[in-house]
């Protein structure tokens, strides 16, 4: 059958795009009958002004509003059961995230255990939520997560050193409201950072066994935008066009990944992340090619297709030739941003490589991976990173 007539269910919320966008969430806080507002951010995102427009706009329209910015960049279960409390015990009645995937996949796990009373492991996995979260806005302050449209939300267990996936319709946001001026006051690292995050987050979605047409839209296009536009943004930090360029690559990975979900890059990057609180970004860009390598055979013909997207010549080479370049030409991209270190680099030990095998096996997102692991073969794209 053409994989066009398949079966396939595309999930989004409704968005706005643009310079300004995040200027109306005043106006649809109204509409949704918003009373009183609980705020989800992190100190840095008030400390650069980010949250001030946003309070501002929920003045004029009369709403009342909390803040909760006790969030760190791997939001954990306990800030999680914390944003709860304070939403419940104030009198929230909506939710607005203003931030990067940090507050935003915060908010939504916030959202989730206000409405159905439970501890947020409870809805760890797919499909584990039964009371829908109230409603929730998020706008989004880095090219990168593109939390603000995805079915997911990830949040750290720390006594289990490990990311839980959370995985469920319901925590798609109401609306994003998704500004490309919001990322002007991001720095260099944290810009490379990101953009690796999309990068990875389109592959994946790209070669995922769970991808359709459909998806495969999105997932070429944030691979073409990021690839050409990472390094040059990287260079040009206040350039706004380059920033917009970014964020629609954000935006169409997020909407790629959401309904393809994901691969072993992440099923890995969730757990190197829980189990030395590393920047999420950043695990991706350290593991990428190490599993396009290990994927390469299974979906050769897709690969083929992002090494076209990269600008790669590959007529007349095979599959080895091709699966040879793409690999080179990632990490000449990681080399570019300078993060061509290892996973020894930032801590990980040989000591560490099964538990950290273990809980990749156990992670969502392994189950779309287009070739199916065994807990030697993570083993050994861990020692590769290395």
């Amino acid at each position: 059958m053409e994989r066009v007539l398949e079966l396939r269910k595309f999930v989004a919320p409704e968005f706005i795009f643009g310079s300004g966008a995040r200027l109306l969430v005043g106006r649809y806080a109204k509409n949704f009958g918003a009373r009183k507002v609980l705020i989800v951010t992190d100190p840095q995102v008030m400390d650069v002004g980010l949250v001030a427009p946003v309070i501002n706009a929920l003045k004029e329209e009369g709403i009342d509003y909390q803040i909760y910015s006790d969030i760190k960049s791997n939001p954990t279960a306990y800030q999680v059961t914390e944003g709860a409390d304070l939403y419940l015990n104030e009198n929230c009645n909506f939710i607005v995230a203003v931030g990067g995937g940090s507050p935003m996949d915060c908010a939504k796990a916030i959202g989730i255990v206000s409405s159905n009373q439970k501890e947020v492991h409870e809805f760890e996995g797919v499909d584990k939520v039964a009371v829908p979260s109230p409603p929730l806005i998020c706008i989004p302050t880095t090219a990168g997560s593109a939390a603000d449209v995805s079915q997911f939300a990830i949040i750290t267990d720390s006594r289990r050193k490990l990311k839980m996936a959370i995985v469920s319709k319901t925590v798609v946001p109401d609306v994003a409201l998704i500004d490309p001026e919001t990322t002007l006051t991001l720095d260099k690292s944290l810009t490379i950072a990101t953009g690796f995050d999309v990068l990875s987050h389109a592959v994946e979605a790209y070669v995922s066994n769970a991808s359709s047409p459909i998806t495969d839209l999105h997932a070429l296009e944030a691979i073409r935008l990021a690839s050409q536009n990472l390094i040059p943004t990287s260079n040009d930090l206040e350039n706004i066009y380059l920033r917009g360029k970014m964020m629609f690559s954000s935006l169409n990975a997020g909407l790629a990944f959401s309904n393809a979900s994901l691969g072993l890059v992440h099923a890995m990057a969730h757990s190197l992340g829980g189990f030395l609180d590393l920047p999420h970004g950043e695990c991706n860009a350290l593991l990428l090619d190490h599993v396009v390598e290990f994927n390469f055979e299974a979906e050769s013909g897709k690969y083929r297709e992002i090494a076209k997207v990269f600008n790669l010549k590959i007529t007349g080479m095979d599959d080895n030739e091709v699966q040879s370049a793409l690999i080179k030409k990632i990490r000449d991209l990681k080399a570019e941003a300078e993060v061509d270190y290892s996973l020894h680099d930032v801590g990980v030990t040989s000591s560490d490589i099964p538990e950290l095998a273990a809980k990749a096996m156990n992670d969502a997102c392994i189950i779309t991976n287009p070739r199916r692991p065994t807990p030697q073969d993570v083993e050994e794209i861990f020692k590769n990173a290395l």
